[in-house]
This record gives C-alpha cells, sequence and structure tokens, in this order.
C-alpha cells in the first residue's frame, strides 16, 4: 500500500510522519496496530473512527474556547487575561502544560474526517446507505472544524482531501494559508454536497449526529460571516498575505456575498416549511398565569396566535425552555444541532459558574450593564424611550413579591428591573433574584433569593471577589430544580448548537445589506433556481416570529424600510437572543468591526462595594467601572495569532498581522 499522510495531528506545520499504524494506535479503538487497510474492514473500527471525529468537536466546542466570556455581554475572571489583551502567538490557551493551543487541535477533526471519508468504502460491513450517511456526518464535521479555525484566525491552511504523500519534501509538506474565499468556497460547495445525502432527521439515539438541517444551518453562518465587513472588501486586512505574498481577504466589496447568505439561510427556511421539522419553540400560558404576567395589551398582537400574535404564547417559559432542559432536544422543533452528551456537559458548567456560593455554585459568571440595558421594557420600547417618558424607574424597590406592579419580581428587588421584556427575566440573575433550587434535600435552599451585597456570602466578602464582579449573573441555562446542594440534583439540558431562531436572524440580515430593486438568480443547495433580493415582506417573516415568541412588538415599517433603522435594531435582536449561545456576540462585534468601539468600552456593572445597610443600598445600583479589569482591543485582534510553534513547524505559514 502507497503511503499517504493523512495524519495532521494535533498540528498543521510538520505534518507528522507516523505511519498509519500509529494513527490506530494513538485513537485507542483498537487494540492492536493494525493497517489502514484493517482499520476499515470492520464495522465496529469504522464507527470507533467516525466517533473519534466527534470527539474532537464535542472537547472543543465553542462552550470551552477561550473567548466564550471574553466579550461585552459575560465576563469570567477566568477570562481577563484575553480581555485585557495579554495573549499572544507563545501564550495561548492550551489542555497541558506544553501550552499547545487547544484552537489548533480542529486540525486533529480535518485529519480523522479526512481519513474516513476516503476509507470508508472498503468495510463490506457496510451498506451503500450507511457509507453514504456516515461519509456526509464526516464531511460535515470536517466542515465545521475549518468554520471553527476560520472564524479565530481568518484564512487558514487547506487540506488536501485525498491526503498528501509522504515521500514529498518537507517544504511542499507545509502547506500555505488559503485565501479566505477559497475556503469558503469549498464549506459551501462540501456542505450543499452534504446536505443532499444527509437524512432530514434523526433518531433519539441519534440526535447528536448532523442532518440535512444541520448542514445548511451551518452553511448559512459561514456565508453570514463571509459577507459581513471583516471580510468583504475589508482594506484594513490588506496585509494579511500567504508566503508568497500573495493577499488572502478580498479588498473589494461584493454584496452577492449577503445575497448568498439570505439564499442558504432560505433553504433552511423552505426546509422547515417543506418538513414542518423547523419552527421557534412556544408553549401556550397556563391556567395559573395572572393578567399582569401577560405582555401589555396590544392591539395588533395580544389577540392573535404566533406567529401573528402572542394569545397563545408564554414568552418566558417558551425561550428559557429550551434552554434550560425543560423540553427535550428530540423534542423541540427549534433544534437543529446539538453535541449531545458533551453539549450538556457544557451547558450545566455554565450554570455552575453563574450558581451562587450558597447553593455550592462557583458564583463567578457575570452580565454586563451593557448587557442589562440592551433589554427592552415588556411593550418593546428602549429603556432610554421609557425613561424619557417617565416609565423606566431607576429607584426605588419592590415591597411585595410578584404584585400586580411587579409581576417578575420578589420584593426588596430594585425597580429597574421592573417591567422589562420577558427575555430579560428568563436569562437574568439580577441580585434580589430567586433560585428555586427545588430538588435541594435542605429546605433552606430552596426558593432562595439570593443577594450581591457587600459581606453576604454571595457577595464580595473582604478582599475576596468570590462573585459576579458586575453584582448580576445568568440564568438562561438554569433550571428551577437545579440544584449543588447535597440531595440535589441537575436537569440535563441540550446544548444548541446550531437552532432555527439563528437561521431567522441571519435570513433578516442578509436581506438588509441588498440594494433596493436589485435582484440576484442563485442556486439552490438542490440546483434549483431562487431570486433573492431586499423584500421587508421576507425579512418581516422571520423577524415578526422572533419578536412574537419573545412577547414584543414587531418593528415599525418605517424600521424595515431604513436600511441603517433595521441593522441596528438586528444587532441589538442578535445580542439578546443569542446571549450566551455558541460565543455569537464574540464573533459578531468582529464580523461587523465593531469590536473597536464595544470592546474598548469600560467593563461596568452595580457597586459590588455596597453593603445591604438600607442607608447605603441604592448605592449598589448606580453604574459602577470595574476598576480590576482593563479591557482592551486593538485592530490586530480581529484575529488570533497563530501559535509560534506551528510557525516553526509550518516553513509556509505566515503570521496575522500585528503579532
Amino acid at each position: 500500500m502507497k503511503k499517504i499522510l493523512y495524519t495532521i495531528l494535533l498540528t498543521l506545520g510538520t505534518l507528522s510522519f507516523s505511519s498509519c499504524t500509529d494513527y490506530i494506535n494513538v485513537d485507542k479503538y483498537f487494540y492492536d496496530q493494525v493497517s489502514l487497510d484493517s482499520a476499515f474492514s470492520k464495522r465496529v473500527y469504522v464507527e470507533g473512527w467516525l466517533s473519534s471525529a466527534y470527539g474532537v468537536m464535542d472537547r472543543i466546542g465553542e462552550y470551552r474556547e477561550p473567548f466564550r466570556w471574553a466579550s461585552d455581554d459575560l465576563y469570567h475572571p477566568d477570562m481577563q487575561e484575553y480581555v485585557e489583551g495579554n495573549y499572544s502567538a507563545d501564550h495561548q490557551i492550551s489542555d497541558d502544560n506544553r501550552n499547545e493551543s487547544r484552537l489548533w487541535k480542529y486540525y486533529e477533526g480535518i485529519r480523522k474526517a479526512s481519513t474516513f471519508v476516503e476509507n470508508v468504502d472498503r468495510c463490506p460491513e457496510l451498506t451503500m446507505d450507511e457509507k453514504t450517511d456516515m461519509k456526509g456526518q464526516a464531511r460535515f464535521l470536517r466542515a465545521y472544524c475549518y468554520w471553527a479555525l476560520m472564524r479565530v484566525y481568518g484564512p487558514v491552511p487547506l487540506i488536501p482531501t485525498e491526503g498528501l504523500d509522504v515521500n514529498l519534501s518537507y517544504e511542499d509538506l507545509s502547506l500555505p494559508r488559503e485565501h479566505f474565499d477559497v475556503l469558503v468556497d469549498f464549506i459551501d460547495k462540501e456542505l450543499s454536497e452534504t446536505a443532499r445525502s444527509l437524512p432530514t432527521k434523526r433518531t433519539v439515539n441519534n440526535l447528536g449526529r448532523p442532518t440535512r438541517g444541520a448542514a445548511l444551518g451551518l452553511r448559512a453562518r459561514v456565508l453570514l460571516y463571509a459577507a459581513s465587513p471583516l471580510y468583504n472588501g475589508n482594506t484594513d486586512l490588506f496585509n494579511v498575505k500567504d508566503c508568497y505574498g500573495k493577499q488572502l481577504v478580498s479588498q473589494t466589496y461584493d454584496e452577492a456575498k449577503w445575497a448568498k447568505a439570505a439564499a442558504a439561510a432560505k433553504d433552511v427556511i423552505d426546509l422547515a416549511t417543506a418538513s414542518g421539522l423547523y419552527e421557534l419553540y412556544v408553549i401556550p400560558p397556563r391556567a395559573t398565569v395572572l393578567p399582569s404576567q401577560r405582555p401589555p395589551h396590544n392591539d395588533l398582537y395580544s389577540d392573535k396566535n404566533y406567529p401573528e400574535g402572542w394569545a397563545n404564547v408564554d414568552p418566558l417559559l417558551s425561550y428559557k425552555s429550551i434552554f434550560d432542559g425543560t423540553i427535550l432536544g428530540s423534542k423541540n422543533p427549534e433544534l437543529i444541532f446539538t453535541r449531545t452528551k458533551e453539549g450538556t456537559g457544557h451547558i450545566n458548567d455554565w450554570a455552575y459558574q453563574a450558581t451562587p456560593k450558597t447553593l455550592k455554585g462557583n458564583n463567578r459568571l457575570a452580565v454586563t450593564q451593557k448587557q442589562v440595558d440592551a433589554y427592552a421594557m415588556n411593550d418593546g420600547r428602549s429603556i432610554t424611550e421609557a425613561q424619557a417618558a417617565g416609565d423606566y424607574q431607576k429607584e426605588g424597590f419592590t415591597t411585595q413579591a410578584y404584585a400586580t406592579t411587579n409581576p417578575f419580581l420578589p420584593a426588596k428587588v430594585s425597580l429597574m428591573y421592573n417591567n422589562r421584556e420577558p427575555r430579560f427575566y428568563a436569562s437574568i440573575g439580577y441580585n434580589g433574584s430567586l433560585w428555586e433550587a427545588s430538588s435541594a434535600s435542605e429546605p433552606e435552599f430552596r426558593d432562595f433569593q439570593v443577594f450581591y451585597y457587600r459581606g453576604l456570602n454571595d457577595g464580595k466578602q473582604g478582599f475576596k471577589e468570590d462573585c459576579p464582579l458586575t453584582g448580576v449573573t445568568l440564568k438562561k441555562f438554569y433550571n428551577q430544580e437545579d440544584s449543588r446542594t447535597e440531595g440535589g440534583y441537575l436537569v440535563a439540558k441540550t446544548e444548541m448548537t446550531i437552532r432555527y431562531g439563528e437561521m431567522l436572524l441571519i435570513y433578516a440580515e442578509a436581506l438588509n445589506e441588498l440594494s433596493d430593486g436589485q435582484v440576484y438568480h442563485l442556486a439552490t443547495y438542490t440546483g434549483g433556481d431562487v431570486a433573492i433580493q431586499r423584500n421587508v415582506d421576507e425579512m418581516r417573516y422571520a423577524i415578526k416570529r422572533i419578536r412574537m415568541r419573545a412577547g414584543v412588538p414587531d418593528y415599525t415599517d418605517a424600521t424595515y424600510n431604513n436600511r441603517n433603522d433595521f441593522r441596528v435594531k438586528l444587532k441589538r435582536e442578535r445580542q439578546i437572543e443569542l446571549l450566551g449561545e455558541n460565543s455569537m456576540r464574540y464573533f459578531d462585534l468582529r464580523r461587523w468591526k465593531d469590536a473597536m468601539i464595544e470592546e474598548n468600552q469600560l467593563l461596568q456593572g452595580c457597586n459590588i462595594n455596597i453593603s445591604d445597610d438600607e442607608k447605603r443600598i441604592a448605592d449598589f445600583y448606580k453604574p459602577t467601572i470595574i476598576t480590576s479589569v482593563h479591557k482592551v482591543f486593538e485592530q490586530r485582534m480581529y484575529l488570533w495569532p497563530f501559535p509560534t510553534y506551528e510557525l516553526k513547524r509550518n516553513v509556509n505559514l505566515t503570521q496575522n498581522p500585528g503579532w
């Protein structure tokens, strides 16, 4: 058998000269060292190899990567060095003492997937349909790994899918970076073809395997990123070049890229419409819901059912239930792709980081004041608009729990959190919020109201800051049954790697960027023709569903007809709807080229140095700069530095500018 190099292992540069038998042994799916032919001779070996490829995504998914809490919406002290810009080509987050970048391990997934695609046909124990499905899964995983690398490093090397001949010279085995658009085209083609080979639905036991919708959803996400300002005619990246001096980022703006992103999202929407598989998850109001707990009456929406209104929707529970484990992933029509077991672990870790110390949590994940202020009032107005009308109160506290005037707040809570939109209460753990912890065996831990005043168990104690530095935490992934105290348990949750709500937001955003009257004829993933243009009715179709589920009024006609106004509101909609999901905010600010402004703003929150003295507690809520955190964002930080050890191994790999 001619030796072919399939093993990139954890590096790209040297392209390890390990034999195929070494690869088999390393993956621990085989008890003996065997040839590549033997490795694909039995079903059990083939299934083991594919499972190993999935493992890469599980171990290094977005919920574990260094930027997960390093944007302007969430903050965790473990991310301080990244928020402050204290990372470099020599200093990368890693899994071991070698300081090797965990992010770079996505190439391990690419290597495993490519090897699988090239060899699975050898297995005589698989049917043709099984081989086709498995190939589709591997190609999806490979595309996801490339996407994960590109969004961090920008243009990266593209590995030949058939492998490389080990008889080539060292320099020939060292691959240069590829043009960003070439990488996008590769992923676009891969996922289009893969979508046609994957099933539309999986059984419960195979929920974590990609479907047609998953391939199309990832494709839409990648094409949106490629259409955005960071890579669409961005002259700031003129000096991102390969080892031959070739520019790797297009310097010319191309509006058609937005049309491609819109068409890709429409493929998902059309699939959802035709199959009935995908829709936003909504549940009706319970019989015990009080009128004061419903959205304020609106003549256009209160008496109409979803998606034309919210009459049959409980906005708070509909939104929160898709993240906190209330609904099983297999029953959730919004779920398109998930990491299943590992994803559950990641989400429960997030919940642990936010859970108060009293309830045996880590108590350090913070939500910024900027994020708190982004949420609208319950009638859809911004807090600025409400304050101008005298309807937003910054002073005073609730005196009675869940009264008509404060239907979602316990007693002793600041009125600045009153009458906010339902997604606020589904996501934010404000000072004085209730943590039900209903599975706790000790009654003192159930229905526990948590305060972060200085000196209290969950607040700052002395100089120790074992608390949310902003005085606000995240409750989006917390289930009211969750308890980490003795006798308690955690509800299993489904990590939303790709969900339908994101597809609707992609569709609306991409359509908005098209010139009025310009029509683009593009191919669907099946090869059909679709006409794409800026169409207010289509944009409304997508956004209205998001807004109705959230229990807030749709945008006005004036907003839909004003490209700039719609863009501003769309950005805020993503900030709220996608909070804490897949590092969305981190990458949104970069693809929009907004990070230079948004992430150079000072980190602010409540004043956690204020005790619960009644004479002083009002000062706790005054916006306060977190002086222990010095946020920094520079132009070079739009792209991460390639690890120094990779540059040494790959003589043709060029560093990103500024590093």
